[in-house]
């Protein structure tokens, strides 16, 4: 299996364990898992950027009064 090796100071080290400790893993399973952890947040993120998108005159409506004034302002233009 592929395998890399990083190189962190020794108070970069220390932060990374004391991560790891508080998640209860070893400090080799709370390495790997990060960049799969950050792939999902990612991936969720886009979805909710998307759903907010698709969703945008909705929340609009029924806040209108809410509506930043710069929205306010192309919504008039559109108009």
């Amino acid at each position: 299996m592929p395998s890399l090796n990083i190189s962190f100071t020794d108070d970069e080290l220390e932060a990374v364990r004391a991560a790891a400790a508080a998640e209860g893993k070893s400090l080799k399973q709370y390495v790997h898992d990060l960049p799969l952890r950050e792939q999902q947040r990612l991936q969720f993120v886009r979805y909710a950027v998307s759903w907010g998108e698709q969703h945008r005159s909705e929340f609009d409506e029924a806040f209108a009064n809410e509506v930043p004034p710069t929205r306010r302002g192309r919504r008039a233009e559109a108009a």
